[in-house]
């Protein structure tokens, strides 16, 4: 296996169930309805969920949604996104015309991928914590008491792992299949869905300078993320090197500025800390590398 070997055979299975029904117009009609049903379903589940709550918990809690702050609001905002993956099923059976699960795979494969890619980021993430520079290079913080982080621990790892499994199904599950179904070059089934899912990533608000950079950053792993697909056959690497992702940045480690309310710490310096943030940015874009090559050779592929 080359690094730079580009076997992409497992994605014509992958592909497969779309291509009856590739027009533009259905997958251009299939982004809006998911755009809209994912409107309405978070109305509908989570409207109903809030108005049995007291006036007041239900404004506070809407408002730490916004933030993720809170681990209330962090755990509402992840499960409302899990919201993105029953549009998209939706979507499919309306307007392709199949069944839900094709946008995953054949299940087996993609429940052994994902265990095998799992296991292999759970080793590359505790190396980076036991070898040095320990602590990232300066001394953390914790953001709650370990017992109360332990007790949330459960219900994180379930809402980070909805959240990463419905941005797949919808962009390199939904979208990376229609496109390919319709385009043979990569160029355009790899990188659409990743320019996009990069665009969501771009917030000049909260990021500043750094905003950019950070959108940059969140394109290239969608680019690794569709490789992985299109390796594999399946989702299920790409969901378990983004739920590896994801658990780092938000249940074990966070940055003061875009503090989740699941941490358990809080690292030295924010998105704010330009100077610091431009000098850790290399480090994270290498370790997505390392962690993209470490999945290759647990699929082998």
């Amino acid at each position: 296996m080359g690094v730079l070997s580009f076997d992409y055979r497992p994605h014509a299975r992958f592909i497969a169930p779309a291509l009856d029904r590739a027009q533009l117009w259905r997958l251009t009609l299939g982004l809006v309805l998911v755009a809209g049903f994912f409107l309405v379903l978070s109305q509908l589940v989570f409207g109903t969920i809030l108005s049995l709550l007291e006036p007041e918990t239900a404004r506070t809690l809407l408002r730490d949604a916004r933030t993720g702050q809170t681990a209330g609001g962090m755990l509402l905002l992840l499960f409302q996104l899990g919201l993105l993956a029953v549009a998209s099923g939706m979507v499919v059976i309306m307007v392709h015309k199949r069944r839900p699960s094709t946008l995953i795979g054949p299940f087996g494969p993609a429940v052994r991928h994902f265990g095998a890619v799992l296991f292999m980021m759970v080793l590359l993430t505790v190396a980076l914590w036991v070898l040095p520079p320990y602590d990232v290079g300066a001394p953390l913080d914790l953001n709650m008491p370990v017992g109360r982080w332990l007790f949330l621990l459960p219900f994180a790892l379930v809402a980070v792992l909805v959240q990463v499994g419905a941005e797949e199904v919808l962009f390199r599950g939904y979208l990376q299949q229609q496109l390919a179904a319709r385009f043979r070059s990569p160029l355009i089934w790899m990188v659409a869905p990743a320019v996009l899912f990069g665009a969501g990533h771009y917030l000049p608000e909260s990021a500043g300078s750094n905003a950019l950079t950070i959108a940059l950053w969140a394109t290239l792993f969608g680019l690794l993320m569709a490789d992985l697909t299109a390796r594999s056959g399946t989702l299920g690497p790409a969901i378990a090197l983004h739920f590896s992702n994801n658990i780092s940045a938000m249940v074990l480690t966070a940055t003061p500025d875009e503090m989740s309310g699941l941490a358990l710490y809080v690292l030295p310096f924010g998105i704010a800390d330009e100077a610091a943030m431009a000098a850790w940015l290399p480090v994270d874009f290498g370790f997505m590398l390392v962690s993209w090559l470490a999945a290759r050779i647990a699929i082998r592929a």
